[in-house]
This record gives structure tokens, C-alpha cells and sequence, in this order.
């Protein structure tokens, strides 16, 4: 295990729609970079192309700074069904530290993936966990939070997320 440099926003990987993985062998050692990646930033949520890694795996463990660590490795995930109930929320980025946007996302998920056993599981998450995993699964598909937002709010926050650097 080790930590990897997250990769900070602009950086093109982020806008990048990453490819599944063929085996879950070959992300074990990835996976195990993720969480303790994630755990020392410290996030609630880490997704491979936030490390550079161009592939469809995340890691997440919604609850562990209030409580019970619940980890959970999201293999090749895939959001199967979504509740028409919404819900704002605050949300940060490990990417884009410093600035946090208030992003709509569905309140409930049904998420299928391959855990590191290579079974498929599928679970139906609300509340934070759901939020963490519509979040990680955004950086899947080359989305950070800001691409929720309209423009004038994502322009906003861009300005703010510049005047820190």
C-alpha cells in the first residue's frame, strides 16, 4: 500500500471518461492505494482517475468520520436504478480542495459493482453513502461536482477555487 498524489482540477485526466477493468486482479494493489489514499486526505470517497489512473474503480467509506468505518471498493460500478426524490447537498472535492458547491443528487441509488472478490453485488444507498457514490461515480465519467451547477454558480466557485491557488 501506498499514498498516491491526488490530481488537482484542471488536470485534463479528470475530464476523462475512464475505461472498465478487465480483471479485478489487476486493481488490488490500486484499490489498496485508494483507501488509504482516501483515509489520509482525509475524503469520504476516492476515484482511480483522481490518482491518475484512467480506470472504473472507487472507493468509499461515507461514515467513518462520524463513526463505524464501512469501506467499500467499487469495481467497474454502474448506477442501475435512481429515485425521483432529490436532494442539496454540500459537497467537496479532494480534487478541487478548498471550495465546496451545494450539488442536487438523487436522494436513493441502486448501485451494481464488482467487489475485490470479483462478486457482483448491488445496493441500494441513501442518504450520505448515496451522495459519496453519485459523486465518485461522476469522476468515472470525466464529471467533477462543478459540472452539476449552472453556469453562473460554476463560474462562481471556479473564481474562488483560483483565488486560492
Amino acid at each position: 500500500m501506498s499514498l498516491r498524489p491526488i490530481l488537482r482540477w484542471p488536470d485534463p485526466r479528470l475530464s476523462q471518461r475512464c475505461a472498465e477493468v478487465g480483471s479485478v486482479a489487476e486493481v488490488a494493489e490500486l484499490v489498496s492505494d485508494l483507501f488509504e489514499t482516501m483515509y489520509d486526505a482525509p475524503g469520504r470517497g476516492l476515484a482511480a482517475p483522481q490518482v491518475g489512473a484512467m480506470v472504473r474503480v472507487f472507493v468509499m467509506d461515507a461514515g467513518w468520520k462520524d463513526g463505524e468505518m464501512t469501506p467499500r471498493a467499487c469495481i467497474n460500478p454502474e448506477i442501475t436504478w435512481v429515485s425521483d426524490e432529490r436532494v442539496n447537498g454540500t459537497e467537496g472535492c479532494l480534487s478541487i480542495p478548498g471550495v465546496t458547491a451545494q450539488v442536487e443528487r438523487h436522494a436513493r441509488i441502486r448501485l451494481a459493482y464488482a467487489d475485490l472478490t470479483g462478486e457482483v453485488q448491488e445496493v441500494e444507498l441513501s442518504g450520505a453513502e448515496a451522495i459519496v457514490a453519485q459523486h465518485e461515480y461522476d469522476h468515472l465519467d470525466g464529471l467533477v461536482h462543478f459540472d452539476r451547477l449552472s453556469a453562473e454558480a460554476r463560474d462562481a466557485l471556479i473564481a474562488d477555487y483560483e483565488a486560492l491557488a
